[in-house]
C-alpha cells in the first residue's frame, strides 16, 4: 500500500498570457516545491481548475509534473469524471504516466440518482479496473454530495481503495469515517480550517490548497501533531484559518494565485469564467501574507 502520510498541495495550473497552459511555469513551481518537506503533489485537483481543463491538457500536465518532481514525492492524479468508464480510462492513463494514486471525485451531475448504492457501484467498478490504487474524493462544496461513513464502510474493504480525501470540513464526520474504515484505510482532509482537529482524530494527512502558498507551515503543523506536540500544532494550525478562508470561499483560486505571485511562485491568471481578484482583495491578501510571515517566523524560532 502507498503510504499517504503528510501534506500534499493540489497544484495550481499556470496559464500563459494567451490562455494556454504554461508547462514551463509548472515545472518551475514544482522544482521549488521539491525543496520542501511536502509528501507529494496532487495534479488535476479542484485547485488545479480541473473542470476548466481539456483532458489532452491534463495529460500533458501529468507528464510535466512527473518529470519535474523528485522521486521522493508521491504523485496523485485527479482522474474523476461523470461516467464510470471515463473515470477508469483516465485513471489507467495516469497509471501509465507513472502516478502512484488516483483521486476520484464523486460523480455529481445526476445528483438525485447518486445514492449510496450508485456511488458504491461506481467506486468498486473503478477500483476493480484501475491499475493504481484510488482515493475516494468527497468535495461537497462543489458536488453537493457528501460521502458518509456508511459508503466508506462498504467500499474500504476493496484492496484497491486505500483511502479518501474529505473536504467537508466536518470533523465529526471525519471521525465517523475513520471509525468505520479498516485500520489501514488512510483518511486525508482537505480543510485547513479543521486540520489540527482532524489530525487529532486520526487523519493520516491532508491535501490542502493553502499548502501551495505555505508548504512548510502546513508540514510543521502536521509534524507537530504527529510528535504529540499538541500546543505547538494548535498554534501553527491557527495561522492557517485566515488564509484558508481567503483562498477558499472569499477569493478562491484567483486569490491563491495572486498570493503565489507575491511569494515568488508563478500564480498568474485564472481561466475564464473565473475572474481575477480586484484591488481591495490584493491589499487584503498582501496584509495577510505580511502578518503570516511575521507570525511564522516567531513561532518557528
Amino acid at each position: 500500500m502507498v503510504k499517504l502520510h503528510g501534506i500534499f498541495p493540489p497544484l495550481t495550473t499556470p496559464f500563459a498570457p494567451d490562455g494556454s497552459v504554461s508547462l514551463a511555469h509548472l515545472r518551475d513551481n514544482i522544482k521549488r516545491y521539491n525543496q520542501t518537506r511536502l509528501a507529494g503533489y496532487v495534479v488535476n485537483g479542484s485547485t488545479s481548475e480541473s473542470v476548466l481543463l481539456r483532458w489532452d491538457e491534463v495529460y500533458r500536465i501529468w507528464e510535466t509534473a512527473r518529470d519535474a518532481a523528485t522521486q521522493t514525492k508521491i504523485l496523485i492524479a485527479g482522474t474523476g469524471a461523470e461516467s464510470t468508464a471515463e473515470t477508469i480510462e483516465h485513471t489507467n492513463r495516469a497509471a501509465a504516466v507513472g502516478y502512484a494514486v488516483a483521486l476520484v471525485r464523486t460523480p455529481s451531475f445526476y445528483k438525485a440518482a447518486m445514492s449510496e448504492d450508485a456511488l458504491a457501484e461506481h467506486y468498486l467498478r473503478v477500483a476493480d479496473a484501475a491499475r493504481i490504487p484510488i482515493l475516494v474524493y468527497s468535495v461537497p462544496i462543489f458536488t453537493h454530495i457528501t460521502v458518509e461513513a456508511g459508503l466508506i464502510q462498504r467500499v474500504a474493504k476493496h484492496p484497491n481503495i486505500i483511502g479518501m480525501k474529505d473536504s467537508s470540513g466536518n470533523v465529526q464526520g471525519v471521525a465517523h469515517i475513520i471509525a468505520a474504515a479498516p485500520k489501514e484505510f488512510q483518511t486525508l482532509v482537505g480543510s485547513a480550517s479543521t486540520l489540527y482537529e482532524s489530525l487529532e482524530k486520526g487523519a493520516a494527512g491532508a491535501i490542502l490548497a493553502v499548502a501551495c502558498a505555505f508548504p512548510e507551515l502546513c508540514v510543521e503543523t502536521y509534524e507537530a501533531s504527529r510528535a504529540g506536540e499538541s500546543a505547538k500544532a494548535h498554534s501553527l494550525a491557527q495561522q492557517l484559518i485566515s488564509p484558508a478562508k481567503m483562498f477558499g470561499a472569499q477569493y478562491g483560486i484567483a486569490g491563491l494565485k495572486y498570493a503565489l505571485d507575491r511569494l515568488g511562485y508563478f500564480g498568474g491568471a485564472t481561466r475564464p469564467p473565473l475572474l481575477p481578484v480586484g484591488e481591495t482583495a490584493c491589499h487584503e491578501i498582501e496584509a495577510l501574507l505580511s502578518n503570516l510571515t511575521a507570525q511564522s517566523a516567531h513561532l518557528m524560532q
